[in-house]
């Protein structure tokens, strides 16, 4: 299968900066339409860690490597893409001639679905790719970016309970502003290909925050966007994790304050001296004199507290809903056994390297 030019296409949207930010509830209601096509994301950024133990892409043998172990990764994620599985040997030939890079090879997957729907648009919701905008932008041109800005107290509370960034305030709000500093960037540079809006608008008025997004995609607006409850794949995923239990509802806006009883006021003060600039700007009243000294010790101590909580995070999710105890620890499972084998041939081609000098020496 030959590669159709970019403008021929869907246009590619990437979701940015930060996950817990509403991102699940925005992509429900907009997959309404057959216009859009926006599965559950593969959240690649777990996988970067790894690129470097493929060695060179320019060689065919690790590039093909590569492409069979993230049609791997889109096997092993939680939520499946409905009607597809994709061929490995055939995406490698495709894109064989394309910039080598995993991210092609994510987004090549992400656009033939969207093609299989005839949709118009493509939006992976991999919002920490954020940190690779600019290099997502030298392969796909016309990528545009939705932002979603989310009061931080509220967004940092909710990363804490989650299982998918660290388990302390001092960890998560650090992550919060490297993303939003790394959206900052990305807005001066192409202003003209990123939206902003505040999740707490959506909340208050769904219908004119969703047009505004329509709009910037350049697809219809429809009504049922506005009642979730219709969505079979809001069905679906809240009953998978605690984690996306809300999305079959609709939001209430009054969570967008329940922060106040998660987080103490040092933590408050904390995240409010950290993002002060950010909530200033996106009109967030602060709680606090956000003047709180935030220095190393203080990061070693969270880094701690974190890997506990980590370790009990996992026992209690095993024991709470093993559904979603099994399906994710199934992927980490799969990219923890990418990184033995790669590790161990890496080891491997070192060995034989190291004994054709010897030879050579003799």
């Amino acid at each position: 299968m030959s590669i159709r030019s970019d403008a021929d296409r869907p246009l590619p949207v990437l979701m940015i900066p930060l996950r817990r930010c509403g991102s699940h509830a925005l992509r429900l209601r907009l997959n309404f339409s057959r216009q859009f096509y926006s599965p559950y994301p593969l959240h690649i950024v777990d996988f970067m860690p790894l690129l470097p133990l493929y060695g060179d892409l320019a060689d065919d043998r690790n590039y093909f490597q590569l492409v069979v172990d993230l049609v791997g990764l889109q096997a092993a994620s939680m939520v499946k893409w409905p009607d597809l599985a994709f061929d490995p040997v055939e995406l490698f030939e495709a894109l064989a001639d394309q910039p080598r890079s995993p991210h092609r090879v994510v987004w090549e997957m992400l656009l033939r679905g969207a093609e299989r729907q005839g949709a118009a648009v493509a939006m992976d919701k991999s919002l920490d790719c954020v940190h690779y905008a600019e290099e997502l932008l030298g392969l796909l041109p016309r990528m545009r970016f939705l932002n979603v800005v989310r009061d931080p107290r509220a967004q940092v509370s909710s990363i804490n309970r989650a299982i998918i960034h660290d388990f302390d305030t001092v960890l998560n709000v650090r992550t919060w502003l490297a993303a939003y500093q790394a959206a900052d960037r990305l807005l001066a540079k192409h202003p003209d290909k990123v939206l902003t809006i505040r999740y707490e608008d959506f909340l208050a008025d769904q219908q004119t925050v969703l047009r505004q997004i329509c709009d910037f995609f350049g697809i219809d607006f429809l009504p049922q966007m506005l009642d979730i409850r219709n969505s079979p794949e809001a069905a679906q995923i809240s009953q998978l994790s605690a984690l996306w239990s809300s999305n079959h509802f609709p939001p209430i806006v009054a969570n967008a304050d329940k922060f106040k009883q998660q987080l103490s006021l040092r933590e408050i003060e904390i995240i409010e001296t950290a993002c002060r600039d950010y909530m200033q700007r996106y009109g967030y009243t602060l709680l606090t004199p956000a003047r709180l000294p935030l220095g190393d010790e203080l990061a070693e101590q969270a880094e701690k507290r974190s890997e506990r909580a980590r370790a009990q995070a996992w026992d209690d999710l095993r024991q709470r809903n093993y559904r979603d105890y099994i399906l994710r620890r199934h992927r980490a499972d799969y990219l923890a056994g990418l990184r033995q084998r790669l590790q161990r041939d890496a080891a491997a081609r070192a060995a034989e390297a190291n004994a054709a000098l010897a030879d050579e020496r003799h």
